[in-house]
């Protein structure tokens, strides 16, 4: 790692040296998500609002320069991703459910005009799930896929936006995040506190609580290492270790901070984003299990950490 990016929603997105002193300050409204390009030293964050924006930033020794911006096609952008090849940007709208689309140049900024998915629909949580949340959009096998939390769906779409099969999860589990690993996806249910891994033909594999710990939980982020599924517990203010084979609790630590909502794993060491504890966290990698370290990054309201 090079630098590590803090987005969220405080005024800036920091940029954070190795040894995790900041560096930089680049001006943002509600930057909640960042990407970055596969090749090129681009960086793309969302501005997350009901007007929803995106901005390109160029990175150059961990400063970001305003490459571009643009409207996200929907409201309150929570999640953006970007194609393996280069070509192409999706991002995910919380607030009404809208995924767009986006091309990208020969110099990672936005080109031509986005294609736009809008969806219906709702689900039995009514004061989540009163409609379409998209609140994840991830490439995989050149397939779009989308959780959208409230529809309790995986949307899948080909590249130039032409709908494949929308795929029903349990009614009220609010899928939040997915991650492939090894033929199979696990997905992480905000509203009913799960874990679930499916094959590639969308049969359930396994279920499992994503937190032993008492009381309520909305687990948030999801990432495979090795042969651990990890995922964050906002209200257990915890990190989950599960087997991936069949999502038997390995071990359940703290987050260092309150109401972990993202997180990234760089070789052995995990970075947590704790939003209301305003504070990145630096948990160290020990046989697959994160252990406390007295390594912080004070920020106000992190919500995403991307190492580079």
């Amino acid at each position: 790692m090079k630098h590590l990016f803090i987005g969220g929603y405080g005024p800036d997105i920091l940029t954070a040296s190795q040894e995790l002193e900041v560096v930089a300050r680049t001006g943002a409204v509600k930057a909640s998500f960042l990407a970055a390009h596969p090749t090129l030293p681009v960086l793309y964050a969302v501005g997350e609002d009901d007007s929803g924006t995106l901005a390109a930033y160029a990175v150059t020794g961990g400063e970001l320069s305003l490459l571009g911006e643009r409207s996200s096609e929907g409201s309150q952008p929570c999640h953006l991703a970007v194609h393996p090849g280069g070509e192409l940007l999706a991002v995910a709208n919380y607030g009404d459910g809208v995924v767009s689309l986006h091309g990208l140049d020969e110099a990672g900024a936005f080109a031509g005009d986005p294609i736009v998915l809008a969806h219906q629909g709702s689900g039995p949580v009514w004061e989540r799930q009163e409609r379409p949340h998209a609140h994840q959009a991830v490439f995989h096998e050149d397939v779009l896929h989308v959780c959208d939390l409230g529809t309790d769906e995986i949307r899948r779409y080909t590249l130039d936006g032409r709908a494949l099969e929308f795929v029903k999860l349990p009614a009220g589990m609010g899928p939040r995040h997915l991650v492939f690993s090894g033929g199979r996806c696990h997905v992480a249910g905000e509203l009913d506190a799960t874990v679930r891994t499916y094959d590639r033909d969308w049969n359930e594999l396994a279920a499992a609580a994503a937190s032993e710990e008492p009381g309520t939980n909305y687990p948030s982020h999801i990432d495979v290492a090795g042969d651990y599924v990890y995922v964050g517990n906002r209200g257990p203010d915890t990190i989950s270790v599960l087997r991936a084979s069949d999502l038997a609790m390995v071990a359940e630590v703290p987050s260092g901070a309150a109401w972990p909502r993202h997180f990234a794993i760089d070789g052995t060491t995990m970075y947590v984003a704790n939003q209301t504890g305003d504070a990145v966290t630096l948990l160290a990698l020990r046989g697959g299990v994160p252990q406390p370290t007295d390594v912080r990054i004070d920020a106000v309201a992190p919500a995403c950490v991307l190492p580079r």
